[in-house]
């Protein structure tokens, strides 16, 4: 049995009032003939994400249902934002071959509304898993970077830019332990710019995104591949504080994230945090080669420096003429060797014998 907060028993009776799916949540009603509606997970400014068991399929196996509300009284916008939807939802069925994005199994339109049919993951959000078992080390961030990083590789060779990655979107995997990144705003924001509707042309409600982990170029709809990388920066700072971004001060100069008095890691790994969540886009890491480019190589500075510092052991008798190589010209070489022979053999050894060692020497 589920309990929930008097906040979200307050949603679920909202939503309930509001929408379809609400009222079919705990009934027996299937929602287009297969979906039994279960819960209500979450809402969002842009739509609201249930919890719903496929009653055909063998198991009735878990999903999560999206349902997108792009409220709009225009028949030209409604058909241009149905044409975008369908568009994004394909790149999104393309995406859920990766093990770290969830599968989309269905999508589908109906009364001006849009939805998506999901694998579901079952798992808790780092958000959730920080409240509970407090900040994490940076060898544990370090990993997370490790892990997520090639996600946004994924993505961003695809064309895809997430928009909002945060500690609520990503899932730690109750049965192996991987991170899953959920909720991609791709589809939101290529709905909302479909719409005509004058509430969607303002900057407040045509932003997707998360105040404080979206970068300044994202509130000017203009996101590209390195705000992901901002966004998943910030995260990794909250991971490391357990502060949210808006909890922090603010360079007055720059703008940037004051998170470094906060916490004690290498200088190596403050830098690359650093450069991940700066505002200007000029000095921020372009893509997320660079960063695991950044990652690894930090890893073997402790082995370069013990390297650059060894030196031979210094013997305290030797003055520094001595410790350097001397070089003697080929004519000098020669001239000692005769005087080492003749002090050696001046009074045993007949004078051919010089000539035949002084060519042997020169030559």
């Amino acid at each position: 049995m589920h309990r929930f907060s008097p906040k979200i028993t307050k949603l679920h009776e909202s939503v309930s009032q509001q929408t379809q799916l609400g009222q079919m949540c705990g009934s027996k009603e299937l929602f287009r003939d297969r979906y039994e509606i279960i819960r209500i997970l979450g809402r969002g400014g842009f739509g609201i994400t249930f919890l719903a068991r496929n009653a055909l399929l063998p198991g009735k196996p878990l999903c999560v249902i999206k349902q997108l509300c792009p409220k709009t009284s225009s028949t030209k916008s409604l058909q241009k934002a149905s044409e975008r939807f369908e568009k994004e939802a394909k790149t999104l069925g393309q995406l859920g071959s990766h093990s770290q994005i969830p599968m989309l199994l269905d999508y589908f339109e109906g009364n001006g509304e849009f939805y998506l049919v999901q694998e579901y993951v079952r798992g808790s959000t780092l958000a959730r898993e920080v409240r509970r078992t407090g900040r994490k080390s940076e060898a544990a961030v370090k990993q997370f970077l490790q892990e997520l990083l090639p996600v946004l590789k994924y993505l961003h060779k695809n064309h895809v830019i997430h928009r909002d990655i945060k500690p609520q979107n990503l899932l730690r995997c109750e049965d192996d332990q991987r991170f899953v990144l959920i909720d991609f705003g791709a589809v939101k924001e290529k709905l909302a710019e479909a719409c005509e509707n004058s509430s969607y042309k303002n900057v407040s409600t045509n932003f997707i995104g998360t105040m404080g982990f979206a970068p300044p170029e994202q509130f000017s709809l203009r996101p590209v591949y390195a705000s992901d990388i901002y966004a998943l920066g910030v995260t990794a700072i909250y991971l490391l504080t357990g502060k949210g971004p808006l909890e922090f001060e603010h360079d007055r100069n720059t703008g940037e994230i004051c998170w470094q008095k906060e916490v004690n890691v290498s200088q190596g790994f403050a830098q690359i945090l650093s450069k991940m969540v700066k505002v200007s886009l000029e000095e921020r890491f372009k893509t997320a080669d660079e960063v695991m480019r950044a990652l690894n190589l930090q890893g073997y500075i402790p082995t370069l420096n013990n390297c650059l510092t060894t030196q031979p052991p210094k013997n305290p008798n030797q003055t520094q003429r001595e410790k350097l190589p001397i070089y003697i010209p080929p004519v000098k070489r020669t001239a000692i060797a005769i005087r080492e022979w003749q002090a050696k053999f001046r009074s045993t050894k007949p004078q051919e014998d010089l000539h035949n060692y002084i060519t042997q020497v020169s030559n």
